[in-house]
């Protein structure tokens, strides 16, 4: 564990303290909720896994918890520990309190028998050095209004119906079609608490900016059954040239092409709109393949979700690989030496949701060198080892390893996790 100043001390931090916790972690994000927005919002912490450092007068300096998650992974899951609400209070800063929170965070998650961790980056340049890869990007687009979609059968015959959002009415419809939508999808975390669910379609005022409240777009078969949403804000807005009203897509979800392209047609031709904007996709979700003129729509590309592999190799046995693999990585772990070495991955025989592979330590020659930064960048199968490699951040030891490696660590889905946490 990092040494922390003198009279400080890391604790747990129980429910009756909320307060405290919640203060620090305002002053951090420089974020004060009003009264009537914290009494709307679902309460999504986990208090048994909350945690900080408390400083010699019993004041917290710094906050962290994190969410109990089976992260999605090529070809399964695995049990993850969803970092969050990690702060320092500003006149805290530079005294190492995160780099301890961090070692408790680890040694806590590997005591749950959680293999991995998983975070959402507020500042890119961060996590990297405590061993976190950015594992995915996430795709935001900027589509004007009447943009044309190649025609999908079946596309025809779905109906959608627009609503203000409500908690009580749509909760349970959004969750269910964002599990069937992302079924198989790397990273794909689904909301497993009756809070974090909620939490997606609530609206307090204050979020609006302006804005008219939430509302839901919902596509239906002809059974009536939903099989998409989109949860979207629009704001009325006029210029000399006409009405130019902006559509924010909070998040959208479709659970097949047909669905997909029905929602996407309704979005785009909302009467006195200019342009839509989408939340976080995937890099292969279907309306970047719809899209009839993709130039005109404006992407802008962001890192998604970032791993850690804290028990290897529990967590490259967890998942599955494209192709056939025996190669020895030779990785390196400043905190958590237990994953450095030289490790044997050698896959046994296909399955239907890929190759399973047997990590074995070994003092064989390696075939690979890396740091376990990108080995977790690589795990869901959305970064490629030999683009890292051109990038210097991984070694090909032995000559005609690299590639089918890397193809092996691939996968055909593209990971993205489509909420923040």
């Amino acid at each position: 564990m990092t040494p922390l100043p003198d009279g400080y001390r890391t604790v747990a931090v129980p429910h009756d303290r909320k307060n405290e916790f919640r203060a620090v972690d305002h002053l951090a994000f420089a974020y004060e909720p009003d009264e009537k927005t914290l009494e709307m919002l679902p309460e999504q912490l986990e208090w048994d896994r909350c945690a900080g450092v408390e400083r010699p007068d019993g004041t917290l300096a710094a906050v962290h918890s994190s969410y109990d998650f089976d992260l999605p992974v090529p070809g399964g899951e695995v049990a993850c520990s969803g970092l969050t609400w990690v702060g320092v209070r500003p006149d805290e800063r530079r005294r190492g309190l995160l780099t301890a929170m961090i070692d408790f965070h680890f040694a806590r998650s590997l005591e749950r028998g959680e293999p991995v961790s998983a975070l959402f980056a507020a500042e890119m340049a961060i996590y990297g050095r405590f061993g976190y890869g950015a594992a995915a990007n996430d795709v935001r687009v900027k589509i004007p209004r009447g943009s044309t979609l190649r025609d999908v059968p079946g596309s025809d015959a779905l109906t959608v119906r627009f609503d203000t959002a409500d908690p009580d009415k749509h909760t349970d419809l959004v969750h269910a079609v964002h599990v069937t939508a992302g079924a198989g999808r790397p990273g794909w975390v689904t909301r497993a608490s009756e809070a974090s669910r909620r939490a997606r379609v609530v609206d307090p005022p204050a979020w609006r900016e302006g804005g008219e409240p939430l509302r839901i777009a919902t596509v239906h078969d002809e059974a009536g059954d939903p099989r998409a949403y989109a949860l979207l804000r629009r704001k009325e807005t006029w210029t000399d040239a006409g009405p130019r009203t902006p559509v924010q897509v909070r998040e959208a979800a479709a659970t097949d092409p047909a669905a997909a392209h029905r929602l996407w047609s309704f979005l785009l031709d909302l009467d006195l709109t200019a342009e839509v904007s989408s939340g976080m996709l995937p890099a292969d979700d279907p309306l970047l393949g719809l899209l009839l003129d993709v130039r005109g729509a404006v992407p802008r590309i962001a890192d998604n979700i970032w791993v850690r592999l804290l028990d290897l190799p529990t967590a490259l046995a967890a998942r599955r690989y494209s192709a056939p693999l025996d190669v020895v990585l030779e990785v390196t772990d400043t905190r958590l030496p237990a994953n450095a070495g030289r490790w044997r991955l050698e896959t046994g025989e296909a399955g239907a949701d890929g190759y399973p592979v047997q990590v074995t330590t070994t003092d064989d020659e390696p075939d690979l060198r890396l740091d376990v930064r990108e080995l977790g960048a690589a795990y869901l199968g959305g970064r490629s080892l030999a683009a890292l490699a051109r990038a210097g951040l991984v070694t090909e030891v032995t000559p005609g390893t690299l590639l089918p490696t890397a193809s092996a660590f691939g996968w055909p889905i593209a990971p993205v996790c489509s909420w923040v946490f």
